[in-house]
């Protein structure tokens, strides 16, 4: 894949703005999400949140999670699932759009458009070397680190 890696400048669930340069020389975990306290979402963030200290053993990479949600959902989120990592709030989208994983879902036989559920791995040089499209949050923390594992290891 190799591409270098849309950029952006948004607010964590601190109100504390974050762009990707600032992780410049890390890995990058980059997901995509629906919705703060859905089931999948949960499901998703506690286990980034569980793997998280696993995760940074390769390249002290970090975890940063995106959604369409605001900086006080996010906040209210990682407070009540304890999440140790970074929350970014993209209420205009742009960010989502810019990955690509803005789109027509359906949920219940109700259409809609919103984020896709996906996850990007960025080297420490800005590049994306992996992407997940319609992750599955089951097992895909453990998925990470395989890969992480593998990519640095040049295998």
């Amino acid at each position: 894949m190799n591409k270098l890696a849309p950029d952006f400048l948004l607010p964590d669930q601190n109100g504390k703005k974050h762009s990707l340069k600032d992780f410049a020389g890390k890995w990058v975990v980059l997901y995509f999400y629906p919705r703060d306290g859905t089931p999948g979402c949960t499901a998703e963030a506690c286990a980034f949140r569980d793997e998280r200290d696993a995760i940074a053993e390769y390249g002290n990479a970090v975890v940063v999670g995106i959604s369409k949600d605001s900086v006080e959902s996010h906040k209210k989120f990682a407070q009540k699932h304890s999440l140790n990592f970074t929350l970014l709030s993209d209420t205009t989208s742009k960010t989502i759009k810019s990955y690509n994983e803005w789109a027509k879902r359906s949920i219940a036989g109700k259409l809609y458009v919103g984020a896709v559920r996906s996850t990007f791995i960025i080297d420490p040089s800005g590049n994306i070397v992996k992407n997940y499209p319609k992750v599955t949050p089951l097992g895909h923390a453990a998925q990470i680190i395989r890969d992480l594992e593998i990519l640095q290891s040049g295998k």
